[in-house]
């Protein structure tokens, strides 16, 4: 059966391309040198940075879908499961990142000041958590930086690092992430820990926080009515996946960075999840919870960029 009857892209002709060809498209983001410490801050034994991708009503706008229903969804998110987050993260007393299109601070601006408030960072997500890749360069470099004007202007931080929306990089956002000056991006996923950025093989100063779908509530329990697309993990076995990506990063040494939704984790069978793997996570000696822009400050600093 072909592709196409199976609902799938034809394969472009790759293998006549010649290695200087697809040698650039290979070498223009690449992982360069580990900046893994030697040690975290006080001696600990492994960072724990966690973040909420506040995307709220932006998922369904961004494919200009009008239906109060799935618009209601990201309410939720704003309404109910950031409050919860916050008196959550606040119980136990750790600090977060919440990357946040800009216009979500726009419909919710008191939540961006809750979160400021509350001791967190808030990070660059996009305008309307558009796809990067499918916008002209130029499009692109004007919506991020209109982004990091809008979430400066609400929050009152200017944010120092971005996750591209749905980890869509194009081949131009690094350049823009460094006419910008931003210390990091947590896009990318070429390792467990934090490297330096390379572009066209040169390094870029740039830190990345890398992510990982493993790593993400989205895959387990992302819901479309529409499609076959059901959540089809219980909270047990996405707590199990959690933990053991945890506990990897522990025996390793490392960073265990956890992307989470507020419009998925917030729900009380979920925020449960959280809970007790921060618990967990409590329960070893030597973890150090720090913000993204915390966690690449420190790995910077100790690598001498």
């Amino acid at each position: 059966m072909s592709r196409t009857a199976l609902g799938l892209p034809e394969q472009p002709d790759t293998w006549s391309w010649p290695e200087e060809r697809w040698r650039p498209i290979v070498e223009k983001v690449r992982a360069g040198r580990s900046l893994k410490p030697e040690t975290w801050p006080g001696g600990a034994r492994c960072a724990v940075a966690l973040s909420f991708d506040s995307d709220h009503e932006t998922q369904t706008l961004r494919w200009g879908d009008s239906s109060p229903g799935r618009l209601s969804q990201g309410e939720y998110g704003s309404r109910v499961s950031v409050p919860r987050i916050l008196a959550l993260l606040a119980r136990y007393d750790i600090p977060a990142t919440f990357f946040v299109p800009a216009v979500v601070a726009m419909l919710h601006p008191e939540e961006q000041r809750a979160v400021v408030d509350h001791g967190h960072e808030i990070g660059i997500h996009s305008w309307i958590h558009e796809l990067n890749s499918a916008l002209p360069p130029d499009v692109e470099r004007d919506l991020q930086m209109r982004a990091a004007d809008t979430l400066e202007q609400i929050g009152g931080q200017r944010p120092v690092g971005i996750r591209t929306p749905s980890w869509d990089f194009s081949q131009h956002t690094l350049a823009i992430t460094r006419e910008m000056g931003l210390l990091y991006d947590s896009s990318l996923m070429a390792d467990d820990d934090p490297y330096e950025i390379l572009e066209d093989n040169q390094p870029t100063g740039v830190v990345e926080l890398p992510v990982e779908w493993i790593r993400d509530d989205a895959p387990y329990w992302a819901m479309d009515r529409f499609s076959g697309l059901r959540p089809y993990t219980p909270p047990s076995g996405v707590l199990e996946v959690f933990v053991r990506e945890f506990d990897g990063a522990y025996q390793e040494n490392s960073l265990f960075l956890l992307t989470m939704h507020p419009h998925f984790i917030g729900h009380r069978s979920r925020l449960q999840v959280l809970e007790e793997l921060i618990r967990h996570i409590r329960s070893h000696a030597g973890v150090w919870f720090a913000t993204h822009a915390d966690v690449a400050r420190y790995c910077r600093d100790q690598a001498g960029l």
